[in-house]
């Protein structure tokens, strides 16, 4: 493991080095741009909808997923044109459109014209996150890269703990557009960090061209590995149970159980349990692998679905509070074990196209799980069921996969 100050390997381009405590600390705030541009919004969903006149508690949710849709977009030419133009070179592009998005959200006179803005600000915000990935497969691979990746998400984590909290302070003292200006500022600061403290990864024998024939082959390799096409599948699955839970989150808290102003504390906790399930992660795959940890993390997250959807039969009625909070942070601990390994294990055959690799399995898994996600999310109707189930469901289903990819399971 590389100590706090102990400098990465020299890269082929620049004579910078950034420390591994530092080069964590950027990727981890360049990925979080999408944890915020999603989180700092929900406790401004209620505002957005009376500002506009949007019909149906449910519609709103549509900010979110707009940007999602644009997010599998983004990262899906990102990856491939990163492999071409280099990481740098890509992060800034995306970062342009994020600004453009911003901007048009801001400024936007109408609920679909923001939603404009937000499918703009997704396909900006897919480059910094998949490209971000693929930096750290420039320089790790498999449980050193699992490890990395889940230090980065520890940090990146506490982004969308804090991030309602953000939103809501901004309501505060001004409306829920300046949230968009705090958007411009992030990537306007990020932009900074990265041209002065991040060396180009990409070493040129691993560039490649950016034409249809070679992306389509890119494509190909990547959907042609079982190993890969099986863990890019489940990762898709278990984000659609987060991303159902994220969609329906404002209307649980503030609906079903009307917390009122301290939404955002009860959703940072959820976000907390994702991060502290990062770090031990980190710890945890060293001892017993990928596989082991992806197993029980997977059997446990559908019993504890199974044991809660027959308490909330048993209740008819509301469930208490501190009962569902139990639930959801154990599911969400759970979740955290799966993500990082889920993508270093998917990308592991994949070191020779890293940007094509990434992109494609992020596109995919993403358009999963926003498929998945947005039907728990406008299955929401007043009960807590519909989560519950798409929790057990989607575990089930990447239990399969996992089955469908290795001779044994890890029992």
């Amino acid at each position: 493991m590389h100590s706090s100050d102990t400098p990465l390997p020299d890269q082929p381009y620049g004579t910078q080095k950034i420390s591994f405590l530092e080069f964590v600390a950027l990727l981890a705030m360049t990925m979080s741009l999408v944890a915020l541009s999603i989180d700092a919004m929900l406790p401004a969903l209620p505002n957005i909808a009376e500002e506009f006149g949007v019909v149906g508690a449910n519609t709103t949710q549509f900010v979110i997923t707009l940007l999602f849709a644009g997010l599998s977009i983004g990262q899906l030419v990102a990856g491939p044109l990163s492999d071409r133009i280099g990481r740098k070179t890509c992060i800034y592009i995306g970062f342009f459109f994020f600004f453009l998005g911003s901007l048009l959200c801001y400024f936007a006179p109408s609920f679909e014209v923001m939603l404009a803005g937000r499918f703009i600000q997704g396909i900006g915000a897919g480059a910094p996150r998949i490209v971000s990935i693929a930096i750290v497969r420039d320089r790790y691979s498999g449980r050193d890269m699992a490890r990395v990746m889940s230090y980065i998400m520890g940090v990146f984590i506490f982004v969308p703990a804090l991030a309602p909290s953000i939103g809501q302070a901004i309501m505060l003292v001004s409306d829920w557009r300046t949230i968009f200006m705090v958007f411009v500022a992030m990537v306007t600061g990020l932009s900074l960090w990265i041209s002065f403290r991040l060396n180009e990864t990409l070493r040129p024998e691993d560039v490649r061209s950016f034409t249809f024939p070679v992306l389509w082959s890119g494509v190909k390799t990547v959907c042609s590995n079982r190993m890969t096409l099986c863990y890019m599948i489940a990762a898709g699955c278990v984000f659609g149970a987060f991303i159902g839970y994220l969609n329906s989150s404002q209307l649980i808290f503030q609906d079903y159980y009307d917390v009122g102003d301290l939404f955002p504390i009860y959703f940072g906790l959820t976000a907390l349990a994702l991060g502290a399930a990062f770090f031990a992660n980190a710890q945890l795959v060293r001892v017993f692998g990928m596989r082991v940890v992806i197993f029980w993390a997977l059997i446990v997250m559908a019993g504890l679905a199974v044991v809660f959807s027959l308490y909330e039969f048993w209740v008819h009625g509301v469930v208490p509070l501190p009962v569902f909070m139990v639930f959801i942070m154990s599911s969400a601990f759970c979740m955290g074990m799966l993500f990082g390994n889920f993508n270093a294990l998917a990308m592991e055959p994949m070191g020779h196209l890293a940007g094509m690799a990434s992109a494609v399995i992020g596109c995919v898994s993403l358009i999963i799980s926003v498929t998945a996600g947005g039907i728990i999310g406008q299955l929401y109707s007043g009960t807590l069921l519909p989560v519950t189930l798409g929790f057990l469901i989607l575990s089930l289903l990447s239990l399969l996969m996992m089955r469908l990819v290795e001779k044994k399971l890890p029992v």
